[in-house]
């Protein structure tokens, strides 16, 4: 079947087999056992294993399958029902083990579309996640930077605390195509960084003008989540930036805890891709 990705070495499009994806100029990638394919060149690789690592991936899985950030995937989910046509396509760069991906491809099957959708991530370790637990959407390791995706295919384009690949975003966007773009709102994980820092300050908030797009509207999603062991606490503090730059002293505080009530606050900045091709 015809692949929505494209090849990443001349850019031509995809065929997808049981085993690998082909192109017309005859360059090959297999497809791993759990479904996804790698289409991160070796010349494009930063590190040998780019991406989230083994624990990290296995952090992040384990927190999001207990629906502590269920509110911010349902926002997802009615924004994408509501601002796409019948057939749509849709790309998740950036994304992860499939969470929100799987969520926006069910919402959207549910609301009788003929969705057809793709996720690329960096990390092969995060990927394999996904792909196993989302059979029916193309999965692929490659940069945001530099995705292997066809100018103008993509009706929604969804970047949840990705790096904002602006090029690439509105190259591959249609024109009046939307953009869900999530970052965190000030309040976010308050109460975890309180633990963790001796002075703590909150995430700047900002409304920036982007070339070739134009503001929709902001979403603003806010609850406050109830981690009740240890466990979850620590899967949380693995799946954050914080992970790496915690002082020891805030560490150990933090695996002091057994339960902890935290905010998750998210801004989801709705954009529309301008009518200039």
């Amino acid at each position: 079947m015809k692949s929505l990705f494209v090849c990443p070495l001349c850019g031509k499009a995809l065929t997808r087999t049981e085993k690998s994806c082909v192109c017309p100029a005859g360059h090959s990638f297999d497809l791993a056992k759990e479904g996804y394919c790698h289409l991160l060149p070796a010349n494009r690789k930063h590190s040998k294993a780019p991406g989230d690592d083994k624990d990290m991936a296995a952090a992040r899985s384990a927190f999001l399958s207990k629906g502590y950030y269920a509110p911010l995937r349902e926002e997802l989910c009615r924004l994408a029902v509501s601002m796409t046509g019948n057939a749509p396509t849709v790309l998740d760069a950036g994304c992860g083990e499939g969470y929100y991906t799987g969520g926006i491809y069910g919402a959207l099957l549910a609301a009788g579309k003929q969705v057809r959708m793709a996720g690329t991530d960096i990390s092969k370790f995060i990927l394999r996640r996904a792909a196993k637990r989302e059979k029916d959407i193309e999965f692929a390791v490659a940069s945001s930077y530099h995705l292997p995706v066809a100018d103008g295919s993509v009706e929604l384009l969804l970047n949840c605390f990705s790096p904002l690949a602006l090029e690439e975003f509105r190259r591959v966007l249609r024109p009046e195509g939307v953009m869900l773009y999530v970052v965190p709102s000030e309040k976010h994980l308050w109460e975890l960084k309180e633990v963790l820092y001796d002075e703590p300050y909150p995430n700047e908030v900002k409304q920036i003008p982007y070339e070739g797009f134009s503001y929709a509207e902001i979403r603003h999603v806010e609850r406050v989540i109830h981690l009740p062991c240890q466990e979850d606490i620590h899967a949380l503090f693995q799946m954050t930036p914080y992970c790496w730059k915690t002082p020891k002293a805030g560490v150990l505080r933090l695996a002091a805890l057994r339960e902890l009530d935290c905010c998750i606050s998210f801004d989801i900045h709705v954009f529309r891709r301008s009518g200039e091709k």
